[in-house]
């Protein structure tokens, strides 16, 4: 148990799984083994073994909610919704106040039905004002950000929380209300000092309120005691921006921080568009929703929940296998430097998550960026006629994903071409611009870390 411990702490976990494994045959009636084992195996995206694991654990006596929100978020991935629903209620049963499984829940039931009332059904703020921070996140994912800022502010009036305040600060940042945004993030800066998070909210109210210089001084504070957040870096080229100080186009207008290269024909695959129709077919099935997860990017569509790079599909393992020529090609090309790029480009890499995304005809994705990411990612699967229309469905650099005084358009836009991997600095702002038509738009998207 200890060496699995230690293994997935490593981030091994194949071994750790295998060790977990171990310990539940050298244990039979241990129920922690078998709970140890289920998680691992789901975060492997072994969701048939992790419901077959958390079985077993709670056959053995585990009364546990974390065995059941591990059996239910199985249970998701297996796509035995009725039964994960079932099984985030009983976690819920024997915590009421479990905001994980609420959260999860509530995304569940709003991924497959689109109607806030059925995502909010089992969400009682009233009578646990924490979970104000759940009801909050599905009204503002659902587009109703007015009714997420009345729960917020509902529930800080009971008790004050920096959480609350910063959910708070963003609903605000919605309704483009700048002075009540600054008013929340600084709250909870004054609740927790310390928070990255609640210094970065406070940077992007000033942003708002057009107090520029101010929010590039505190972001350029946070910088230097988090260097590599990913957040913190678009802020401040925000801000430079805004400014018109030189720096942001070292951090922003290097061509070479941007690739667009097309893959080779896998092996096994005669053509890529063959490939690229076996793709889009596998994805395809794996987008089971109405509407899109919680509080991510994309609308008007739905986004995969299970870590793709480590699902054991061919047609899948043939895409990575084929992504890896042009991510090496894009390391050569950034080459060595101090920026936050390649100071940290050993020339290897890892994988730090893979998803897809399918957007319906009208849909699009908010501008952002990645914080915990490196290297972020568009691969084109399957596109609608009207990309080649501009600037419908293209990849949109630089307009922030916050509110601005004043406001700022894209720097620039990217045609997208089905079989091409575009890769960029995870801290720059990226969006989908929306598109007609009847057609849907197929992607694959990942993060890299320095390997």
């Amino acid at each position: 148990m200890e060496q699995a411990r230690q293994a997935k702490a490593a981030g091994d976990l194949r071994s750790a799984a295998a060790l977990y494994a171990r310990a539940a045959e050298e244990r039979p009636q241990s129920a922690v083994a078998e709970h140890n084992l289920a998680s691992t195996l789901g975060d492997l995206g072994d969701f048939a073994g992790a419901a077959a694991a958390s079985a077993r654990a709670l056959a053995k006596g585990s009364t546990a909610p974390e065995t059941w929100l591990v059996r239910a978020r199985a249970l998701q991935g297996t796509g035995d919704f009725d039964a994960a629903e079932a099984a985030f209620l009983s976690a819920i049963g024997v915590r009421p106040d479990y905001l994980t499984a609420h959260r999860d829940l509530a995304q569940l039931r709003w991924m497959r039905t689109a109607d806030v009332g059925a995502a909010l059904a089992s969400v009682d703020a009233t009578r646990v004002p924490a979970l104000a921070s759940v009801e909050a996140v599905v009204l503002m994912s659902a587009g109703e950000p007015a009714r997420a800022a009345a729960a917020l502010a509902r529930a800080i009036a009971r008790a004050p929380d920096a959480g609350l305040h910063l959910l708070a600060a963003n609903a605000r940042a919605a309704l483009g209300d700048a002075d009540g945004q600054l008013a929340q993030a600084t709250a909870a800066l004054r609740l927790v000092p310390s928070s990255t998070d609640a210094a970065k909210a406070t940077v992007e109210a000033l942003l708002h309120v057009g107090r520029v210089a101010e929010g590039a001084a505190l972001a350029e504070r946070i910088a230097a005691v988090a260097p590599d957040d990913q957040g913190v870096i678009a802020l401040l080229a925000t801000a430079w921006r805004l400014l018109g100080d030189p720096r942001h186009a070292a951090l922003c207008d290097d061509p070479r921080l941007v690739s667009a290269r097309t893959i080779d024909v896998p092996p096994g695959w005669s053509t890529l568009p063959a490939f690229l129709d076996d793709l889009a077919a596998t994805l395809r099935a794996r987008h089971a929703w109405r509407t899109h997860p919680l509080d991510q990017s994309l609308r008007h569509g739905s986004q995969t929940q299970e870590d793709l790079s480590k699902v054991h599909h061919p047609v899948l393992r043939a895409l990575f296998a084929a992504l890896d020529l042009p991510i090496r090609a894009h390391l050569a090309q950034l080459g060595a430097g101090g920026d936050p790029v390649r100071r940290r480009n050993t020339g290897g890499y890892r994988l730090a998550g893979a998803w897809s995304v399918l957007l319906r005809p009208g849909g699009y994705h908010t501008d952002h960026v990645h914080p915990r990411g490196w290297l972020s990612s568009a691969f084109y699967v399957d596109l609608p006629a009207s990309v080649a229309e501009e600037p419908q469905g293209w990849l949109a650099f630089g307009r922030p994903g916050i509110p601005t005084a004043p406001a700022l358009p894209p720097t620039r836009h990217v045609r997208p071409v089905p079989g091409q991997l575009v890769l960029f600095p995870s801290y720059s702002w990226h969006g989908t611009e929306p598109f007609t038509g009847d057609a849907s738009r197929l992607t694959v998207a990942f993060d890299l870390l320095p390997g």
